[in-house]
């Protein structure tokens, strides 16, 4: 199933390298060339985070009106959703569209199950020594895109692993702060910042490269929200 998915990545990720001969680059270039594609989604997860916090007061009368009757409570918000056009799982669209890229990519720069490397590394493997070690360089940053910074600790210790905690850290930011920028009450928040501290110990054992990926997207997300929070902050005081 992602098979495809992996195919068009590592496709991007060379043509890209032909430009700036740096895959670190690359993976850069690619994360802007998907968040183009997702634009019309983040700006939808917008809206639906602010239509949800729009209704918040209604939905709340509904939950004491029916607090003691769960299947009318059920039935009454449905309806006022479908009422005022507000899809409450709107705001997961893109997080789960992303998903199966995130994945892909982990297979195309680790390896794609059973032990089985992934594109990426078959291509390196087909490389002259010299021309692999350079080619997973990320500039003079990261040593190489394909080690995961739990592997670099272990091989390295704390003076090799030190751009790769960093790296670790901006991960686990990268799920926190675009939340935090969303609309929403203090306990969807506060799930956000359970949510980023797991997150930490999957940054710890992926690929450098996927850590890349999703620190730039949250990055361009965060610029994205910043705009659009303005755009939908200033109708809604219209309104």
């Amino acid at each position: 199933m992602l098979e495809p998915i992996e195919r068009f990545l590592f496709e991007m990720l060379t043509y890209f390298y032909g430009w700036v001969n740096d895959y670190g680059v690359a993976i850069v270039l690619l994360t802007i060339l998907m968040r183009i594609v997702l634009l019309p989604l983040t700006l939808k997860q917008t809206k639906s985070a602010y239509e949800m916090q729009r209704i918040q007061p209604k939905i709340k009368e509904l939950q004491v009106k029916y607090k003691d009757n769960k299947e009318k409570l059920q039935e009454e918000t449905l309806k006022y959703y479908q009422e005022n056009k507000v899809n409450p799982f709107g705001g997961c669209l893109p997080l789960i569209i992303q998903m199966p890229i995130f994945i892909a990519l982990f297979r195309v720069l680790g390896t794609a199950g059973k032990g089985k490397p992934g594109l990426f590394l078959e291509h390196l493997a087909n490389l002259p020594e010299a021309a692999a070690e350079a080619a997973k360089r990320f500039w003079i940053i990261l040593p190489d895109l394909t080690l995961a910074p739990s592997a670099v600790y272990k091989a390295s210790g704390i003076g090799g692993v030190i751009p790769y905690a960093v790296l670790v850290v901006l991960f686990g930011l990268s799920i926190y702060i675009p939340q935090l920028m969303q609309p929403g009450e203090k306990q969807q928040r506060q799930i956000a910042l359970y949510m980023s501290a797991v997150m930490l110990f999957f940054g710890w054992s992926a690929p450098a490269g996927v850590l890349v990926y999703w620190v730039t997207s949250s990055l361009l997300q965060v610029g994205q929200q910043a705009v659009t929070n303005k755009i939908y902050s200033r109708s809604e005081g219209a309104a």
